[in-house]
């Protein structure tokens, strides 16, 4: 078997003799049936892009021709351009299709601990091969390069594509997940309004890129902050996509919010269950310990200490993330990672019986007389099909519903801060305060 070697900056190419192969075996298990197509790098031509097709997949471009005269060529990344022509019986059967996860932001470092985890079959499961979609800004190409690399280098046979680029309407194509973590991190003196505003006019960009290329039914998780309004300017620019598919992530706050639960009861963090985090994920966000359970019984039961759960407890999960700062000299990144392959397995594994998970949702609908059309943390459960409901056996009292409204007030100025982005209007900024996300400094 021959393979073409073809590089962004050479216009031709070359074929690599069968010898030069020889430090990777050919493995029977890189392929599977039923393999989804691909569109074709060459559909929109931009300088630095990167992506793995093979011949038989290529189709008629979905956005605009190759210009006429221009070469046709096959761009692609190392090991992930080579196509297995195996014979059906040698074919792998018990291998699902193929499915797209796009990945902004990818050269971060909250993405290099992801992204290995989702090409090792961690997060889909053992039988479901994948292709990444990696989102990165011209400054950060040479390292998204990198990132390709190592992911060719740990050959994991689930990974069947990898492609990179610059562009949200080349990457986002076709795509089922969209995890959008890259953004701007809020910088000396920079006010919050300065910040909606900066990142918010990258998920306005990049809603419209999924609005015309990603899969109708794309689950869009949201992770650069101010993530909740972030999710709702980017599911506002993206109307063809069901704005309850756009999921702003507060899954770590909960991941957190268990911790210290069950450090005060001596237990391990699986005996906390039903965890909500209400709100925004900044320091007015509501981390309920009402309705949360330990060992099966409300946590209010085991922890009789009221004062410790309203006060020291409120705000060490509020707080958590810039003491990881002042500890550790930068943000969490890992601790991140797992949180979002945590918010995703809830979606694709069905929810335990009475249990639910927290996630920023579209909030048009609710039961609990939250405002509506703001994306708001709330206790969700789902079947395991990607799709969830809202849990309805939660219970409130004057201490909570006081909490939900301080930081549902905060996400509406937020709102209104960019109604410019989200076709409201003209913005206008009244935040109550400038409460700083978990992890700023």
């Amino acid at each position: 078997m021959a393979l073409s070697e073809i590089s962004p900056s050479y216009a031709g190419s070359r074929v690599l003799p069968p010898n030069d192969l020889s430090s990777r075996p050919i493995n029977p298990l890189l392929a599977f049936k039923n393999r989804r197509p691909s569109l074709p790098c060459s559909a929109r031509r931009i300088p630095r892009i990167l992506c793995s097709v093979s011949p038989n997949q290529v189709q008629a471009p979905a956005l605009s021709a190759t210009p006429a005269g221009a070469a046709s060529k096959r761009e692609c990344f190392g090991v992930f351009c080579t196509t297995y022509d195996l014979k059906a019986a040698d074919k792998t059967k018990s291998w699902k299709g193929l499915i797209n996860i796009a990945v902004s932001g990818a050269a971060g470092m909250i993405s290099n601990h992801l992204l290995f985890k989702l090409a090792s079959g961690e997060v889909f499961g053992p039988d479901q091969p994948i292709a990444l979609k990696l989102l990165g800004s011209d400054r950060s190409f040479q390292a998204l390069e990198g990132v390709a690399m190592e992911l060719e280098d740990s050959l994991y046979p689930l990974l069947r594509e990898v492609s990179i680029g610059t562009d949200p309407y080349e990457v986002f194509q076709d795509a089922e997940w969209a995890l959008l973590i890259g953004a701007k991190p809020r910088g000396p003196g920079m006010e919050r309004a300065g910040l909606l505003d900066i990142n918010g006019q990258i998920y306005a960009k990049q809603g419209k890129a999924l609005n015309d290329v990603a899969s109708r039914n794309v689950k869009v998780i949201v992770v650069g902050n101010p993530c909740n309004t972030n999710a709702l300017i980017c599911l506002k620019n993206a109307p063809n996509i069901p704005a309850k598919n756009f999921h702003a992530l507060t899954r770590l706050d909960e991941n957190r919010a268990k911790c210290q639960l069950a450090l005060k009861a001596g237990v391990f963090y699986d005996k906390v269950s039903n965890m909500t985090i209400w709100g925004n994920h900044s320091t007015t966000q509501v981390p309920d310990f009402l309705n949360a359970k330990i060992n099966g019984m409300p946590v209010t039961e085991v922890i009789t200490d009221i004062k410790w759960l309203k006060e020291e407890f409120t705000e060490r999960v509020q707080k958590r993330g810039g003491v990881l700062i002042q500890k550790w000299g930068r943000s969490s990144a890992a601790s991140t990672a797992v949180s979002i392959v945590d918010g995703i397995r809830s979606l694709v594994t069905p929810t335990p019986e009475g249990d639910w998970f927290s996630s920023g949702v579209y909030s048009t609908g609710n039961p609990y007389g939250i405002a509506e059309d703001i994306v708001f943390s709330m206790p969700c459960r789902s079947k395991g099909d990607g799709d969830y409901e809202l849990a309805k056996d939660v219970i409130f009292d004057d201490y909570l519903r006081e909490r939900i409204k301080k930081t549902e007030a905060e996400l509406l100025a937020e709102k209104r801060c960019v109604a410019h982005l989200t076709g409201e209007g003209n913005a206008y900024c009244d935040l109550p305060e400038d409460t700083m996300l978990p992890g700023e400094q």
